[in-house]
């Protein structure tokens, strides 16, 4: 559940409180079991990277996994919007996290048996990852089927939230389940992780969406999605602004177990901690954003947020000191949450119920392709020009792309869209 905050919408009275769609049983429900879902694939892919590390030395296979957890949204992410559009989106959902159950209790009975190696914790976790892959198009568009509209924006800020909460978290529980007994049980504890949303899914029987009135095959949803996305400026904007950005800051999610393992000699704990203080800063920068949405435009906060997240990728390829490297780590974690929350609420807000799923599917395209593009490319600097000179062009890239907000403001161009759309 991968994979979003956003001011919260007017209402009669005054803007709706921040926690008003906790007060839906349904989206509590789902809530809750998300965080307990996101907590288990942040153990994951602790364990996933932490494991690597031990099995080979090589940046390349570590970033792999990185790749591995990411690629498959690049190959289907539009095929998944379009049926997420068009099948019963429940019923979508629970085949995802099924498959993605039995994804992972594989990896870890592979692992406790000690069959494990690094072919076997690629292929495996690119399993997973196609299990993602099918349930994000559907798990971000069901959200405006369980709450209110005036409480859609409170409850994607509240999604992106719990995800924070769970990515503060779940690295360090990873780390310790780790440094008890081993990577397996994290594996175990991440497919276990699932049943809950299982279960919640099951008892639903609300309305998941479903849009195949018209009849339409998987390709022409498809084709209709990519009609769509191609004449919203919107999206223009909000794809481009994410490939920029995140192609440079995928280095950092990259090599982290990298520089943890092999460059200041940290333990899986304090690996675990380094990603426990990216989500910390990601959670301190939920309790602000909807603030800073109605002070600042989302242009200032995206181009803020990269030079922040520069800073951080600069701080981890030349910090020593793991005091100073975690501080780095909250401070690129802050950065992350407000770049992409802004990117997420521009695209949620931009787009119609009709083609929500499959147009969200590009989005997540952009964002997932570059990604795992970013973090190959980057495992094949670092294998060639050593870490501190592939984070430091990172880096750079990063403070190079922030160039892009001048041609695609995302601010103006989401204004235009939704004019455009209530016409």
């Amino acid at each position: 559940m991968k994979l979003l905050n956003a001011p919260a919408a007017s209402s009669p009275r005054r803007p709706s409180s921040a926690l008003a769609p906790l007060s839906t049983p349904i989206f509590r429900r789902v809530w809750i079991a998300a965080m307990a879902s996101n907590l288990g694939s942040w153990m994951q892919n602790v364990a996933a990277a932490w494991m690597m590390a031990t099995l080979s030395t090589s940046p390349r296979l570590i970033a792999l996994v990185q790749t591995a957890t990411t690629l498959p949204v690049f190959l289907l992410a539009v095929p998944a919007g379009a049926i997420a559009d068009l099948a019963d989106r429940r019923k979508l959902l629970l085949a995802t996290q099924a498959w993605m159950l039995g994804a992972a209790a594989a990896l870890g009975a592979v692992t406790l048996a000690g069959a494990a190696r690094p072919a076997t914790l690629l292929l495996l976790t690119f399993a997973l990852g196609l299990g993602g892959a099918m349930n994000a198009p559907a798990w971000q568009s069901t959200v405006p089927q369980l709450v209110p509209r005036d409480q859609l924006a409170a409850a994607i800020a509240l999604n992106s939230m719990q995800f924070n909460i769970a990515r503060a978290v779940g690295p360090a529980l990873g780390g310790l389940a780790i440094s008890i007994w081993n990577p397996g049980v994290a594996f175990l504890l991440n497919a276990l992780s699932f049943l809950g949303v299982l279960f919640v899914l099951w008892s639903w029987r609300g309305d998941a969406g479903r849009n195949d009135e018209r009849g339409e095959s998987v390709a022409e949803a498809m084709r209709a999605g990519f009609r769509y996305v191609r004449r919203a400026p919107a999206m223009h904007a909000v794809m481009a602004r994410t490939v920029t950005f995140v192609l440079g800051a995928s280095a950092l999610w990259a090599l982290l177990p990298v520089v943890a393992k092999h460059e200041i000699g940290s333990g899986s704990g304090g690996y675990g901690v380094l990603l426990g203080c990216l989500g910390a800063g990601s959670v301190g920068a939920t309790t602000v954003f909807a603030r800073w949405r109605r002070l600042y435009s989302a242009d200032r906060i995206t181009v803020a947020g990269a030079l922040l997240f520069a800073a951080a990728t600069f701080g981890l390829g030349y910090l020593s000191d793991f005091r100073a490297l975690a501080a780095a780590m909250v401070a690129g974690g802050f950065a992350w949450l407000s770049t992409m929350a802004s990117f997420n609420v521009s695209a949620q807000t931009a787009l119609p119920d009709w083609v929500r799923a499959r147009a969200l599917s590009f989005y997540l395209l952009s964002f997932q392709g570059s990604l795992a593009i970013g973090s190959w490319m980057w495992g094949e600097v670092a294998s060639r020009a050593g870490t501190r000179v592939t984070l430091l062009a990172a880096s750079a890239s990063l403070v190079a792309g922030t160039a892009a907000a001048r041609r695609w403001r995302l601010a103006e161009t989401c204004e235009l869209e939704e004019a455009r759309l209530r016409a």
